[in-house]
């Protein structure tokens, strides 16, 4: 039946479905598909192209053109009429295709003899896999009808031949068999992610969706009527889901928040984005199939498109196709407590540090996020927890599918998916490499961090959870230098009682045993939230109440903890500080509310520690100009750098546009630096650093330059920065940090480098 008359698209559809059901191998299939196509188009030839990974089109199957030229004729992405389809990513439609400058004669196909042609991309996931062309003799003009009859044949052909075969399938090229689909679509879909490296390690895993993808199982519509009404009545839901945000009491009042959700609502309204998704069904999709298909098609535009702006509303239809499809599946947006397979990589657009703790630590071994910088508090946690972790892999939900093959390389900040045979090869051995360095540092663990010229280097490590203290033992660490309380009150869904946070204090002294442990006091607000304790909506959360601040509006919740932490330490010592400092009367009322509970402890004939000391974190510029009267009053000062620099340069450490915008071995962030460790010196008070600034051995060296003699860093850094270390001459590069900072010099990193090359050093 001809595709302009009732019903012919569906009988398409139909006889596809019936086709790639025959138990027959898949080149029949093939063959039987186009053979299908070219007679309800009534065209004289359908060919169909698969995308290979060296990004050629080549011919797979074809009616109408010489048999001969299948599998050996190929174009590349932009070159011919059908390369430029790919490109595209859009249908070209021409009366008279050889009058067109982008036509490319192969002569081995026999195809001077048709005039016109109309083609379309096979899309999936937004990306093209292929290209489905139709070709006649005569100068033929192809009704729009017709066009969108080859638009839905392609995304419904593409969906079939994704599933056709293992992703693992191979072919012997040599002999001359044919590649099968699923060889060729895992080949071409292999692909490499540039990131950033946010957490160290390589992991060899497969895939999970932090937010899976929407699955449709039903793609052809039984009936076009019921599937018409389906469609309206997603719509209508996904209206009143917006309309029911809108009015939410954070919603109500005016600002950029609701601006958004109005602009949503109106492109949810939008009739030409309706239309298309009416236009699909008409065609005889099922309306989930339908608005998968319109997805699809705005995320070829999306490719396309260069202007920032048009990017972002494009990327509003995306957000929109995607809860559309929630409501007509009926399928949650929450990952869900799914059992997770082993060797899981989560793959997200985001994601914050309560939601990486929410997966089973056994099943995870790495996380690859599209956006996110590696002094966010989710890669924070992913090093303690030494979780490979990749962020800044741009687009790769448009390329994933659950269960793909992927290797993370967190060192590189590289990602690849569905790797092929040579960069698996690669990639053992290089975890062959990293063992034997690994042993190298294991070798160090009982030898103690002193530089050539015998400057000791204390070297602490980052904690917060029960799973980091065998890192003391495995490391050789000196001791803990920040164990941040607040992960055991993230990970719990109520507030933990005193005794349950006492015992986890206690249990980190005994671990430690004659090793130091400074406590940091809870810091939460910004991204580290508490499902179960209400805060107040914020603009600027990471400029809001958080730390030290929100503990005093809250003095329970500080007086708990340092109760629980005075009873842990009976007859021990114990370290405090306090996060978010900003000037020195909020350090007194924090210390005046620990000595309330030392009175209470003694009242109460209970064992105080055996020595209390004290200290704040420097995190916050304005601190750094009262330091001369901060120190009498404090034991010791630990800077928190990634907050510091973060308020310094006055960035969002969380934005990824400023991810090595600012370089910390600039010289104002190192001249500050220098400034608070000779303020410390000069009053004879102990600094050390407990941001990921000295988790580098690069950095760590400038430090060390500086005046530094104490880090606190995740474990997997401890060995690299202690061969650093004892490698390294501490007053020479004493030297060159003053010399380059009495200069002004901003090429530090550069200076750094070839000292350290020079010198042998390993950074």
């Amino acid at each position: 039946m001809p595709v302009g008359s009732p019903g012919g698209p569906r009988v398409l559809l139909r006889r596809l479905r019936e086709i790639m059901a025959e138990p027959k191998d898949t080149q029949t299939r093939l063959d039987m598909v186009v053979r299908a196509i070219a007679a309800n188009m009534v065209a004289e030839v359908c060919s169909l192209y698969l995308l290979r990974a060296n990004n050629l089109l080549e011919l797979f199957a074809t009616e109408g053109l010489n048999p001969e030229a299948v599998h050996n004729t190929h174009l590349r992405i932009g070159e011919g009429l059908v390369g430029l389809i790919a490109k595209n990513a859009d249908y070209v439609s021409l009366p008279d295709a050889q009058a067109h400058p982008q036509f490319a004669y192969r002569p081995e196909t026999g195809e001077e003899i048709f005039k016109s042609l109309m083609g379309v991309p096979m899309l999936r996931g937004g990306r093209v896999i292929g290209v489905l062309v139709v070709q006649n003799r005569t100068m033929r003009h192809y009704e729009e009808e017709e066009i969108e009859s080859m638009q839905t044949v392609a995304m419904i052909l593409a969906e079939a031949v994704a599933s056709e075969a293992p992703p693992d399938a191979r072919y012997d090229a040599q002999q001359g068999i044919p590649p099968g689909i699923g060889a060729v679509l895992a080949e071409a879909r292999s692909h490499r992610f540039h990131g950033r490296g946010m957490a160290e390690g390589i992991a060899f895993g497969n895939v999970v969706l932090h937010e899976p993808r929407v699955a449709i199982t039903h793609f052809i519509a039984a009936d076009v009527k019921a599937e018409r009404a389906a469609l309206d009545a997603g719509l209508q839901a996904l209206l009143k889901e917006l309309d029911v945000m809108l009015s939410s009491d954070k919603i109500a009042r005016a600002g950029e928040h609701r601006d958004v959700l109005e602009a949503y609502q109106m492109f949810a309204r939008d009739h030409g984005w309706t239309e298309r998704l009416h236009e699909a069904v008409e065609s005889g999709l099922t309306a989930a199939a339908a608005a998968e298909r319109v997805q699809m098609e705005n995320r070829a535009r999306m490719q396309r498109v260069s202007d920032s702006y048009l990017r972002e509303r494009l990327q509003d239809l995306d957000d929109l196709s995607n809860r559309l499809l929630r409501h007509l599946t009926g399928q949650t947006r929450a990952p869900g407590s799914v059992q997770l397979p082993d060797n899981t990589i989560v793959v997200a657009h985001s994601l914050g540090p309560t939601a990486l703790l929410d997966y089973d630590r056994s099943k995870l071994v790495g996380v690859v996020v599209e956006e996110g910088t590696d002094t966010s508090h989710v890669a924070i946690v992913a090093r303690a927890l030494e979780i490979p972790m990749v962020g800044g892999a741009a687009d790769i939900l448009d390329w994933v599918e659950p269960g793909d093959n992927i290797i993370l390389d967190g060192e590189l900040g590289a990602v690849y998916v569905r790797p092929t045979e040579d960069v698996i090869a690669a990639y053992t051995e290089r975890m062959e490499v990293r063992a034997r360095k690994q042993a190298q540092f294991d070798a160090l663990r009982g030898i103690p961090a002193v530089t050539k010229d015998g400057v000791p280097i204390r070297l602490d490590i980052n904690a917060g959870l029960i799973v980091d203290l065998p890192h003391l033992d495995d490391t050789g660490a000196d001791g803990i230098g920040l164990f941040r309380t607040e992960l055991q009150f993230l990970i719990s869904a109520l507030f933990p009682r005193f005794e349950v946070q006492r015992d986890l204090y206690g249990r980190v002294l005994d671990v430690a045993g004659d090793r130091r442990v400074i406590f940091r006091t809870l810091d939460v607000g910004a991204d580290k939230t508490l499902p179960y304790l209400r805060q107040r909506g914020e603009e600027n959360p990471a400029l809001g109440w958080r730390g030290t601040r929100l503990a005093m509006e809250r003095p329970s919740l500080l007086k708990y903890q340092v109760r629980a932490l005075l009873a842990a330490a009976a007859g021990r010592a114990l370290n405090l500080m306090f996060p978010m400092i900003s000037e020195i009367g909020e350090f007194k009322q924090a210390r005046a509310l620990v000595d309330q509970e030392l009175e209470r402890q003694r009242r109460l004939g209970q064992t105080p520690p055996a020595c209390l000391r004290i200290g704040t974190m420097v995190e916050v510029p304005s601190l750094v100009w009262q330091l001369p009267h901060l120190l009498p009053l404090v034991d010791f000062i630990s800077i928190g750098s990634n907050d510091l620099l973060q308020f310094f340069y006055a960035y969002d450490r969380e934005n990824p546009k400023f991810a090595g915008r600012y370089d910390p071995l600039g010289a104002p962030s190192l001249q500050l630096m220098q400034h608070i460790v000779r303020q410390c010196d000069a009053q004879g008070v102990p600094v050390g650093l407990c941001g990921e600034l000295a988790s580098r051995p690069l950095e760590a060296m400038a430090l060390i330059g500086l005046g530094y003699r104490a880090f606190s860093m995740s474990p997997m850094s401890i060995g690299p920065v202690k061969l650093m270390v004892m490698n390294l001459p501490a007053a020479e590069v004493a030297g060159l940090m003053d010399e380059a900072l009495a200069a002004n010099r901003h090429d530090v990193r550069a200076l750094l480098t070839d000292f350290a090359t020079r010198n042998n050093i390993p950074y």
